[in-house]
């Protein structure tokens, strides 16, 4: 008998995605780069109540760090937040290329290549992604006292949803990476805290949970790889950083579970650090970006309250 509860679920997904993906995407008012490859980018939106002196937004964007998915799908997030009167910074990165399917077209979705090259788009680059989040964070300051003057970066967040949650963790945890990392910084980063939105945090329960179709050993580029480059590369490993840090979860999301959050806290608590969580009933993946639904306001609470 088919399980009408597993059934529900799938539809009320189906709907929130179409929710999400359905906002036309709205445009930065001012746009910078920082490096020379057309997706070193960053778009600036000013605070829409004409404030000066007001919190900064850092955004990082999901899609499983593959190439289809790219900053314009949180572009209305980034103006929900200039309208709650935050500086917003929406980062693009550089993320996996399309791998040709057999039959001559382009592989898109979720699902993806596997870690064998596949049909597909691949998730991510070594370590092309990971310089990229590096060298926006740490042009930030100057790209932003030109680009959004009324913003305050000593009151900086950084915000990530699903693959850019698990960047985000990672954007804060520099200072901790293995010595010798070409990322590391020799001081905490000058951070008011970090909202990671259903992030995937824990690299080896999302690889266990096969998150994103494969999505994780394609970032790190394989099984062997993944056993070399996990220790710089995963929120997880990466701990305590000491920074103020939140995680928002959907409990009914079903492209990250609720398990990879709670791995994250679990191995926080574990090393002294407390993270808070916040579990939203009956919400799946893509409310927490979704300027129409609830869940999206409590994402900014969350922000506003390490923020202000």
């Amino acid at each position: 008998m088919p399980d009408p509860a597993a059934h529900d679920a799938v539809a009320r997904d189906a709907a929130e995605t179409e929710s999400v993906f359905a906002h036309p995407a709205v445009r930065p008012d001012r746009t910078a780069s920082y490096g020379e490859h057309p997706d070193q980018v960053i778009d600036f939106y000013a605070p829409r109540d004409g404030q000066e002196r007001v919190p900064l937004v850092v955004l990082l964007h999901g899609g499983a760090w593959r190439a289809p998915y790219d900053r314009a799908h949180l572009t209305p997030f980034a103006d929900f937040l200039a309208r709650r009167g935050f500086a917003v910074a929406n980062v693009e990165y550089r993320r996996g290329q399309l791998i040709p399917q057999q039959n001559g077209g382009e592989g898109g979705g979720d699902g993806g290549a596997g870690t064998d090259g596949g049909p597909g788009p691949v998730a991510g680059r070594w370590p092309d992604t990971f310089d990229d989040v590096a060298a926006a964070m740490d042009a930030l300051p100057a790209l932003v006292a030109t680009a959004l003057p009324g913003a305050d970066v000593r009151r900086t967040v950084v915000a990530g949803h699903s693959a850019g949650g698990h960047l985000a963790l990672w954007a804060a945890s520099r200072h901790v990476l293995p010595e010798g990392s070409p990322w590391r910084l020799p001081a905490p980063p000058p951070l008011r805290g970090v909202v990671a939105l259903a992030p995937i945090a824990d690299l080896v329960r999302a690889v266990e949970l096969d998150v994103c179709g494969g999505a994780v050993l394609q970032l790190l580029g394989g099984e062997a790889e993944f056993k070399q480059r996990r220790e710089s590369a995963d929120p997880a490993a990466l701990l305590p950083t000491g920074i103020a840090t939140a995680v928002v979860q959907g409990r009914s999301d079903l492209t990250v579970p609720q398990a990879v959050a709670e791995a994250y806290v679990d191995a926080a608590a574990r090393a002294g650090e407390m993270v808070g969580l916040t579990l939203l009933e009956e919400v799946g993946h893509f409310p927490l970006i979704d300027p129409v639904a609830d869940a999206c306001a409590v994402v900014a609470e969350e922000i506003a309250q390490l923020a202000w």
